[in-house]
């Protein structure tokens, strides 16, 4: 494992504010808590294979590494009190065994999102949204070392010739990784986390992003099959949002779940998990979601759901709704109903079959049932702000009407934004198709009127 230069600054995890200040360490001068931190390493090599222990996942091996470091920075001459010695030996530990200064930030439930930007500033976004934190690395090449710690565990590489590179941590959090000579100032890491317990239904309303007129219609259209594309920008919710529609799927229906980096996390018993995977390091091997859509086709899914739809695969994803397949879902980056619509459209056309606009519009608005448009506000809140139905083609325009909309108000002197979702009286279409499921909704609960 060689000697490393174990030289970063971390806080608790929590923190707020800018910057800290890089004189002062545990009361002590910044250059003389380096040292120790390093001194501490050194010991704790001449005692500890840590190229071993490092690769093991036993909690009693972390343990035992863990009295050697306590007992190697309890003879130390520099005072220090005890709960800042307790810091010191946690610091080399999570060196050895973990992410080093980023860990108390991936055992922190509150953090989102974890962004570095080069080795001085790392930022986190709590509840939607972003706060600088107190976590810094010594230097850039502390950070490449822990950079390649997290590419290395997923058999990839980084350097010059490879400067990008998606990754996923143990806990399935995504990270995405570029550096020097792509970014200019120094390594950045972007750090996508995903709890451990998936938000459920009851979440959503507790949170207001919807209300439970709006839920009660799209756990029918869920059960009712109808084919539903959920709408949102980065970080909206999008995906949470998915996985709280396919809970609502029969446990009696084949599930295939197609993603570019996994992250759905189905209840369901029969779900068939597939991922993309990028090229290995000669830059062969890739495997692409059409692909994957494609060949899903053949193994007899009652419903597909794909991640997100990114590129030509949106033209296969309409297919497969529309030969049988109806009831998927998927997600789309679009910031309304309407753009959702015009990309799709334009994502089906990348896939190079000289198609007619026209024709693929038709594809969209025959296998479309629902467009869910969530968007997260300024304070940091998620909302569904439309809840669409495609009703079909008008001339060369695919039709669309609004069911449920969220109608932002203001904002309060505190920055939490005024609102009300409201009914706005229409009777969608696909009702009659409910009706023909079994599913039965209160006539009123189209009629127009606000929702608190």
């Amino acid at each position: 494992m060689g000697d490393l230069d174990v030289t970063a600054t971390t806080t608790i995890a929590g923190g707020k504010g800018g910057q800290m200040d890089e004189k002062k360490m545990a009361g002590l001068p910044f250059n003389v808590y380096q040292d120790l931190k390093s001194s501490v390493h050194r010991d704790l090599l001449n005692r500890v294979d840590l190229e071993k222990v490092a690769a093991l996942r036993d909690g009693r091996i972390r343990s035992q590494v863990l009295a050697v470091v306590e007992e190697i920075v309890s003879k130390l001459e520099t005072p220090m009190s005890a709960a800042e010695r307790a810091r010191l030996a946690r610091e080399v530990l999570d060196e050895v065994f973990g992410l080093g200064p980023l860990e108390p930030l991936l055992k922190d439930p509150t953090v989102d999102d974890i962004l570095v930007n080069t080795h001085k500033h790392v930022y986190v976004e709590r509840a939607g949204k972003l706060e600088a934190t107190n976590v810094m690395f010594k230097d850039d090449i502390h950070l490449m070392h822990i950079i390649e710690k997290i590419v290395s565990a997923v058999g990839r590489r980084i350097d010059e010739s490879s400067p990008m590179v998606d990754a996923r941590l143990e806990d399935g959090s995504r990270v995405n990784v570029i550096i020097p000579p792509l970014a200019i100032d120094g390594p950045a890491v972007s750090i996508r986390r995903f709890g451990h317990t998936p938000l459920t239904a009851d979440d959503l309303l507790a949170n207001q992003t919807l209300t439970p007129p709006m839920l009660e219609l799209l756990k029918g259209a869920v059960r009712a099959r109808l084919s539903i594309i959920i709408s949102g920008g980065t970080g909206a919710g999008k995906t949470t949002f998915l996985n709280v529609l396919s809970s609502y799927i029969s446990d009696r229906e084949r599930i295939v779940t197609i993603e570019d980096s996994a992250e759905l996390q189905l209840k369901q018993r029969h779900v068939v998990r597939l991922e993309c995977r990028p090229p290995n390091v000669e830059g062969k091997g890739a495997v692409k979601q059409r692909q994957l859509v494609i060949n899903s086709l053949r193994m007899r899914p009652d419903r597909i759901i794909v991640g997100e739809v990114r590129g030509e695969e949106a033209l296969d994803m309409l297919q497969a709704m529309n030969t049988g397949h109806d009831g998927s879902l998927t997600t789309v980056h679009a910031n309304s109903p309407r753009d959702a619509v015009a990309r799709l459209e334009t994502m089906a056309l990348m896939a190079n079959l000289n198609l007619p606009e026209r024709a693929v519009r038709q594809q969209v608005a025959s296998a479309v049932a629902i467009v869910i448009q969530i968007s997260r506000l300024s304070d940091g809140t998620r909302r569904v702000t439309h809840l669409t139905e495609i009703t079909g083609m008008d001339e060369e325009v695919v039709s669309m009407q609004d069911i449920f909309l969220f109608e932002k108000k203001g904002v309060c002197e505190d920055g939490r934004v005024i609102g009300a979702f409201t009914a706005t009286g229409i009777r969608p279409k696909f009702a009659e198709k409910l009706v023909a499921s079994g599913i039965t909704l209160p006539a009123r609960l189209f009629d127009h009127e606000v929702h608190v």
